[in-house]
């Protein structure tokens, strides 16, 4: 067996353990082999490719989650959901993500949806909407 790039692996780890140490490393081996292996080195190609395709399942989950949660909470606002022009025309303004929503990285979309609720909680959109009409006619005063 020659040298394995695991390089895919520890992008993977990072994104489900949050660390890349050995204890996080080992525990995901371990209950991938179910306890047989702990070590990469260890691991045969089929093993690998095996538990890469599990972590990427893993994490595509996650962000599927994630792009889910922040798509209900904009549907909440009142955008049409299923009009992805309108979605991307309301992610796209600076005061909201400043990209298309299929640009929004998973982290980015706890960070929306940490936003969104805020602007919920203080009376959605067309609130903000007069809020920002105010600060604009004080600040041309």
């Amino acid at each position: 067996m020659g040298m394995k790039n695991y390089h895919r692996f520890y992008l993977l780890l990072e994104e489900l353990a949050g660390s890349t140490d050995d204890e996080a490393k080992a525990a995901v081996i371990g209950s991938y082999t179910e306890g047989r292996k702990w070590h990469l080195r260890d691991l045969t190609d089929e093993e690998y490719e095996g538990l890469i395709r599990q972590l990427d399942e893993r994490v595509g989950y996650r962000t599927r989650k994630a792009r889910s949660g922040t798509l209900k909470l904009v549907q909440q606002l009142g955008i049409d959901t299923t009009d992805w022009a309108r979605v991307n025309a309301f992610t796209e303004d600076p005061r909201i993500a400043g990209k298309p929503f299929a640009r929004i990285t998973r982290e980015e979309h706890g960070a929306l949806q940490r936003k969104l609720r805020a602007i919920m909680r203080h009376g959605g959109l067309k609130a903000a909407a007069e809020t920002d009409k105010k600060q604009t006619t004080t600040n041309e005063q």
